[in-house]
């Protein structure tokens, strides 16, 4: 079946090639929240047998399909709609996450498979013979999607244009399935006409070149046409349609940006720096930018801050900002660059496969950090390749570890590389959504790995190796054959590497994408004085979870008093003793200036070190070239001087977080010291300020002088003349800005011996907010008053009061009742004059909690759901939304639980549905093993639902809400669940009740073994497995234990292991069974998912596709209550008990016999009774 195209790298898993596809919206309903359209696609055979051609398409009504004029049948199936049907023993995560895979199995465009498969007509079988193409009309309506496509429609007076009525497309993967007919592969390219038919006040912004505007007759309504000439994914077409507001970009006139309404200043002064993105992209790639023209369109309640499709972008209007804010500036700059990286890898070039996307998201990744570097400078580069390190660590030793590239054996004796997760790493649509991005961070510190070991030069010269040839590709219009050098797999990038380079870098691809792990390193040393050598001892540890063994070179660089200087160490042993042998001797009296490794010399006070020594500091992997963690052991005074001195910000960074652990006056000398260096990095300093305050906590009974950073503070900031009285406000410098807002939250967070907020802070605080002058300052003060009323929070501690006590605003503590009185003056001015983005309210909100938890004042969560609801700014809402996560876990409020999860289920907003979850999931209510008033049989009922079936529109929220249920109960059954039917079972040879082993409790328990291949398993017609005896057991089959047919196997690899599959002698037929479609045709259906109609059963024995017309009189879907029961009745029991007695009365019951077979094989599709389970009701049916 699987035809081999251009590249041998390449093998299509379908037996067609899809040239060109034409998709046309006749009518978008802003009203109705639905479109009509259709679409057509050229595809050409590549077997003279080919009879039935896979689509994928979910939440569409198929109406109509024609095949070049000729009406088709088709069956349209979503086994994701539902994953375990009517199952209520499982319950765990092992059972679901491989029912779910097998589910996006049978769906995967990947592999071939797709929710729609189209019967070609009988008058098209010579037709396709002779592998001549074919052209599928499809006729399809959506109405209110669920996911795909995202209807914002205020609730407004006026027409929809004057209500900023808007729609676009959205998606996690590839989902351009939500909308509309297609081939949802990254690997299927073609290339695309588009028409959108839409209200004369309304812009369609799509992809490729507008090629024309027509307005209809009446002048109401106008088309859109676009032509999209370079071959390209369904996965990468967007649509945006509203009353957009248009800028051309003046420095580059074929960038487009469109606004919403009354935006336009906005999004002029957002963009003007776009056109630098572009030249920096083109002159590093030496490639120009690969489409025609390039749009950003910019939408409210966006699924993401950015959204890359081809030739476009997406962004949420968050990012929109005006010239006096300083702090989104640099964040949008950011998420801009980055959509545009990936327009040249992952739009452009994209990926033959799902075990591929780490290398494209590796090098946009890559690119964007050299932009970053270029735009913001080393240290913020370095500061950024710290952080994303320390995330991937910290998941990896937490969580088992990200494999960029798995390989999935085979064999059922081979296990899974991720079987100990409690999701399925096969597929990108199983992913939870902090695992995928962190792994996208891995990708790009592996891209780093490899340039480290090829360098830079050659590493461009691959990627413009791989343009060149994708453009090259792009440009022939009629060989599609030539279209495969356009998408990327790990293999053809490491060719590439290794034609350019002439380096074989496959140890480090087995090192770091293979498999998965980091290294974890532990050091010591000590100076030999006699020798002047170091004796360097570093372990590994291997055996905790997430780590890996690694073997290779490893640079230590040590500073000496006579300069810096870097060893290549060779660890091949976990445990390895370096002697290293040292350039300088100590000496005590001689006054000598210390270069560092820049070449700068500095004067240093040596005071503090070992006279014997000549050592200052040492680090490990000091350019971070290793993904690592290593904690080394080092005096106090040798990570003083490696903060005060070393001009690497991850050096300083790591000396500032060992110095919380020396609350010496050395230490705080050495952290003041850097506050005041103007010359160091500014989040340097801001780090410093939370570790002075720490290390203040600590010493607060050998503190002496005024609270600490208060002098630094008055000193920078305040009149000379009165300290108290803050000068009028000037951010003009960005560092000084940053750090103004930043030491007061620092200051809060300090207590006296009482533990209390020194009544000095407080003051200082209150003053800050009482003087502060914006008048002449050109920036916006509001991110800075957010900040003061952070750190008016951080002063609260613990109220005291007697637990009969009522809490009223006139038995406040006078602290507390100032901050409260300050806390709503903002919050009433912010109704009045809101700020940007509403950061004073967010703060507001926040500060509020933190008064609640403290016990000032009366614990409830009114306020935070009229902020949460539906309508109110976005920030708002997360603050509110985390407020309430907050109260549930404290006060474990079963109430407030229930609001949050119906808020998860029927919020407008995707992207605030998803942010509830991974708060939920953060700050979990429940804690796992523990007894909790929250913990009932009915939440668990309710998050089964909604992770099996109501989030089925959407991966990313399916995989949030399988991480919440993770988080609550592990990867077992829920504690609180009471055993179920046949819960415990009697072991005749021991004489003792145990567990069903069908019933996995216990955390990483795996699904129950594929009942289709258990020796002596036997099927009965009414859906349910026998277990018998195995072989060499003297276990009677009268003794097994029923089960679900439907229960999913443990192996998902390729097309086996589905439950009810029978293997015919390993023929590629096997697990399919035939349909006669007429008396001379045939048509094979997988049975794993697809639904099978008997061979005298015309369409109105189905129901109709989602959001079709009801069934006719008489007819009855296999959904209805009546057919399930009709189904799970003892009467169809009859049938097991007739094949007993069939010898004795095979002459009465032949005839019964054949049709009680045909209902079982029905009966044994494990997705026959999903909702998705139907046919068009205007499609031929598939008797006729």
């Amino acid at each position: 079946m699987n035809k081999k195209k251009g590249d041998k790298g390449f093998e299509s898993p379908r037996p067609f090639k899809l040239t060109h596809q034409v998709l046309c919206i006749n009518n978008i309903n802003f009203q109705k929240k639905s479109l009509i359209g259709y679409v057509e696609l050229t595809i050409f055979p590549y077997l003279a047998s080919l009879n039935k051609i896979r689509l994928n398409c979910k939440q569409c009504l198929i109406y109509r399909v024609r095949v070049n004029d000729y009406e088709a049948a088709f069956i349209y199936n979503d086994p994701t709609l539902e994953v375990c049907h009517h199952e209520t023993k499982q319950r765990n995560l092992a059972f679901f996450s491989n029912a779910y895979a097998a589910a996006v199995h049978a769906v995967e465009a990947d592999s071939g498979n797709g929710e729609l498969c189209i019967k070609i007509p009988s008058e098209l079988r010579e037709h396709v013979e002779e592998l001549r193409g074919l052209k599928v009309h499809i006729e399809f309506w959506l109405d209110q999607p669920k996911g795909g496509l995202q209807f914002v429609v205020p609730d407004l007076e006026g027409s929809m244009a004057e209500r900023s009525a808007h729609v676009f497309s959205y998606g996690h993967q590839n989902a351009s399935r939500f909308w509309f007919p297609c081939i949802d592969s990254y690997s299927e390219l073609c290339t695309w006409k588009m028409e959108f038919t839409v209200d004369a006040s309304m812009v369609a912004v799509s992809n490729g070149d507008l090629t024309e505007t027509m307005y209809t007759s009446d002048m109401r309504r106008k088309t859109f046409h676009y032509t999209l000439p370079t071959p390209t994914a369904a996965s990468n077409i967007s649509l945006a349609v509203g009353p957009f507001e248009i800028l051309v970009d003046p420095n580059m006139h074929e960038v487009t940006h469109f606004c919403l309404p009354h935006l336009l200043p906005l999004l002029k002064h957002t963009t003007t720096y776009l056109h630098e993105i572009f030249e920096f992209y083109e002159e590093i790639l030496t490639c120009r930018y690969p489409y025609s023209c390039y749009k950003t369109v910019f939408v409210d309640e966006a699924y993401t801050d950015a959204s890359s499709y081809a030739s476009m972008s997406i962004f949420s209007t968050s990012l929109l900002h005006g010239s006096s804010i300083v702090d989104q500036t640099p964040i949008t700059r950011k998420r801009t660059a980055k959509a545009l990286a990936q327009q040249f890898f992952g739009c452009f070039i994209s990926r033959i496969s799902w075990t591929d996307d780490w290398v494209l998201k590796g090098i946009s990744g890559y690119i964007y950090g050299l932009w970053m570097k270029k735009t913001f400078g080393s240290n913020e580069y370095n500061f950024w390749i710290k952080k994303w390190l320390t995330r991937v660590t910290d998941y990896e030793l937490q969580n088992s570890g990200i494999l960029l590239h798995p390989t999935f054996p085979s064999g059922k004796d081979k296990e899974s590389p991720t079987a100990h997760l409690h999701f399925s790493t096969r597929y990108p649509h199983t992913l939870p959504c902090e695992y995928y991005k962190l792994y996208q961070a891995k990708a790009h510190l592996v891209l780093r790995l490899i340039e480290n070991r090829i360098s830079m030069e050659f590493l461009l010269q691959v990627f413009n190796k791989l343009l060149s040839l994708a453009n090259t590709a792009s440009s022939q219009r009629y060989q599609s054959h030539m279209w495969s050098q356009m998408l990327l797999s790990t293999a053809g990038f490491l060719k590439s590497i290794s034609i350019v380079s002439g380096k074989d870098i496959q140890p480090l691809i087995r090192q770091w994408v293979e498999q998965s792990g980091v290294v974890k390193f532990f050091g010591t040393f000590v100076f030999n004085r006699k020798r002047n050598i170091l004796e360097l001892e570093l372990k590994q540890d291997c055996i905790s979870q997430g780590t890996q063994k690694y073997v290779g070179p490893l640079t230590v660089t040590v500073q000496e008093l006579d300069g810096s200087f870097n060893h290549n160490l060779q660890i091949e042993e976990n445990s390895t003793r370096h002697e290293i042998p040292c350039h300088s001797k100590s000496r005590r009296n001689k006054k000598k200036k210390i270069p560092l490794m820049n070449g700068e010399e500095v004067d240093m006070d040596l005071s503090a070190m070992d006279s014997d020594s000549p050592l200052l500091w040492i680090r490990v992997d000091p350019g971070m070239t290793l993904l690592r963690r290593i904690s080394f052991e080092q005096p106090d005074f040798m990570w003083q001087y490696q903060l005060r001195y070393e001009r690497s910000v991850a050096a300083q960074l790591e000396a500032i977080q060992a110095l919380e652990q020396y609350p010496t006056p050395a230490s705080r000398l050495a952290l003041t010291d850097i506050l005041e260096h103007e010359q160091c990095f500014y989040r340097v300093r801001l780090e410093a300020t939370q570790c002075l305050a720490k290390v203040a906590n600590a010493m607060v009974n050998t503190w002496s002088g005024p609270p600490a950073m208060k002098s630094l503070f008055t000193r920078m900031f305040c009149c000379k003349s009165c300290p108290n009285i803050i000068k009028t406000n000037n951010f003009s410098n960005f560092q000084s800005y940053f750090l103004q807002k930043n030491i007061p939250i620092a200051m809060a967070k300090q207590r006296d011996a009482h533990g209390l907020c020194p009544k000095e802070v407080l003051t200082f605080i209150l003053d800050l907010i009482k003087y502060n002058d914006n008048r002449k300052n050109k920036f916006s003060d509001n991110y800075y008053r957010a900040a003061l009323i952070e750190a008016l929070a951080n002063t609260m501690t613990p109220a005291v009061a007697a637990s009969n006590e009522s809490r009223t605003v006139e038995g406040l503590h006078p602290d507390a009742k100032l901050v409260l009185e300050e806390i709503t003056r903002f919050l009433n001015m912010e109704k009045l004059l809101p700020c940007y983005r509403h950061t004073v309210t967010a703060s507001c909100l926040r500060a509020v909690r933190v008064l609640q938890k403290n016990g000032h004042i009366p614990n409830e969560p009114g306020l935070f759901q009229a902020y949460a609801q539906y309508g109110i700014f976005i920030d708002v809402r997360l603050a509110a939304l985390h407020a309430l996560v907050d109260y549930t876990r404290v006060d474990t409020s079963s109430e407030t639980l229930q609001w949050l999860l119906h808020l998860v289920q029927n919020d407008p907003v995707s992207f605030v549905r998803h942010k509830v979850l991974t708060m939920l999931i953060e700050e979990p209510p429940i804690f796992r093993n523990a007894e909790s008033t929250l913990c009932t049989e009915a939440l668990v009922d309710q998050l089964w639902k909604l992770i099996n079936s109501g989030t089925a529109h959407d991966s990313r929220l399916r995989c949030d809400a399988v991480d919440l249920y993770h988080a609550l109960f592990g990867q077992g059954r829920p504690a609180c669940l009471p055993l179920p039917e046949l819960g415990l079972v009697v072991n005749l040879k021991e004489k003792k009740t145990v567990l069903n082993p069908t019933i996995k409790t216990e955390p990483g328990a795996a699904v129950s073994e594929n009942v289709s291949s258990t020796a002596g398993g036997k099927q009965s017609s009414v859906g349910e497995v026998v277990i018998g005896k195995e072989p060499g057991t003297g276990t009677s089959a009268s003794q097994g234990v029923k089960r679900k047919a439907d229960s999913p196997p443990a192996d998902v690899t390729g097309t086996e292991g589905v439950a009810g599959r029978q293997d015919d002698d390993n023929n590629e037929e096997s697990g399919k069974v035939k349909v006669r479609i007429r008396d001379d045709e045939e048509v094979d259906i997988d049975t794993e998912h697809d639904t099978l109609a008997s061979p005298k059963t015309g369409l109105e024995d189905y129901p109709s596709t989602q959001g079709s017309e009801p069934l006719g009189a008489g007819q009855e879907s296999p959904t209805t209550p009546a057919a399930r029961s009709a189904r799970a009745s003892p009467g169809n029991d009859h049938h097991h008990e007739h094949r007993k007695k069939k010898k004795k009365h095979k002459h009465k019951h032949k005839h019964k016999r054949r049709h009680d077979g045909r209902e079982r094989d029905r009966d044994s599709l494990p997705f026959l009774g999903s909702p998705a389970s139907a046919r068009s009701f205007n499609s031929l049916s598939m008797s006729d």
